[in-house]
């Protein structure tokens, strides 16, 4: 077999596992789509049909109707924002103090807190959070979440940050200082100004996990329903309906809510990539 048959058989392989990935990762987005535009009797009944007998559009109105979506909507939009600029500032912040500074341990703390990466505790964590919330009186807003969000630092934008930061040349930080220029006068002047693609990348990662965040966010609004962003409230569309099980309003919901995440994945598509392989490549 000559180079150019093998690289043909390489490729094909190559493209035909990722089209199977790609069915796979995409059949979910593609059911919840579909069956959005099904009667609330078709969806009962089950079946095998993905595409709708009878696509029916009121799913959409009656969803935004009966699931007070404006005010979800407002609530998401004031959770996730304040959770990616502070989340932004916090990991490039750290990632630039574990890479450019100089303190004793800085290595030994940094692996310790990377290999938080490998322990999954899940929802074990949930109640001594909310009893921390709790002694510092922000268990009932929406500033509870924001507030753990940020301050608690994802491992994985550290470790995204550090890798980034580290591929910017360190003769950048030689010339500030011989300008007379602080530690974090060079991060605030030169260091966080050039780091455009990897800002992108972590406000998306955030801005993702902010918007779709269910458990936390349902924790600390349960007592307060006109506080629940639109993730939380698009579930509870499914006892709004007027069956007990209303999976069609809730499907219409779910196809709303994913959306905004669409729209700001293909603006900052583009950051988002360079950001993650830069510091691959470079570092």
């Amino acid at each position: 077999m000559s180079g150019k048959s093998k690289r043909f058989l390489s490729n094909t392989v190559i493209y035909i596992l990722l089209i199977i990935v790609f069915i796979f990762a995409m059949f979910p987005v593609f059911y919840t789509l579909m069956g959005s535009f099904k009667s609330n009797q078709e969806l009962l009944a089950g079946g095998t049909n993905i595409i709708p007998k009878d696509f029916v559009l009121e799913n959409y109105t009656d969803a935004w109707r009966l699931g007070n979506f404006k005010q979800y909507t407002f609530n998401s939009i004031f959770m996730s924002t304040f959770i990616v600029i502070g989340s932004i500032i916090t990991s490039t912040t750290a990632g630039y103090v574990f890479e450019r500074g100089e303190f004793k341990y800085k290595n030994v703390i940094f692996a310790m807190v990377i290999s938080s990466m490998f322990v999954s505790l899940g929802s074990l964590t949930l109640y001594p959070t909310l009893m921390i919330a709790k002694a510092m009186h922000i268990n009932k807003t929406l500033w509870g979440v924001i507030i753990i969000r940020v301050f608690g630092l994802n491992v994985t934008n550290l470790f995204i940050s550090r890798s980034y930061i580290q591929s910017i040349s360190r003769e950048i930080d030689e010339a500030a200082k011989i300008d007379g220029c602080s530690f974090f006068g060079i991060f605030t002047r030169i260091i966080f100004p050039l780091c455009k693609p990897l800002i992108a990348t972590l406000g998306i990662l955030e801005f993702r996990a902010s918007w779709n965040d269910y458990m936390l966010p349902l924790v600390f609004t349960l007592s307060s329903p006109e506080r629940m962003p639109l993730v939380v409230g698009v579930v509870n569309l499914k006892t709004t309906g007027e069956a007990a099980s209303s999976w069609n309003l809730m499907l219409a919901g779910a196809s709303l809510a994913m959306i905004p995440m669409i729209i700001i994945y293909i603006i900052f598509n583009r950051y988002f990539i360079e950001g993650l392989t830069t510091g691959a490549v470079k570092g």
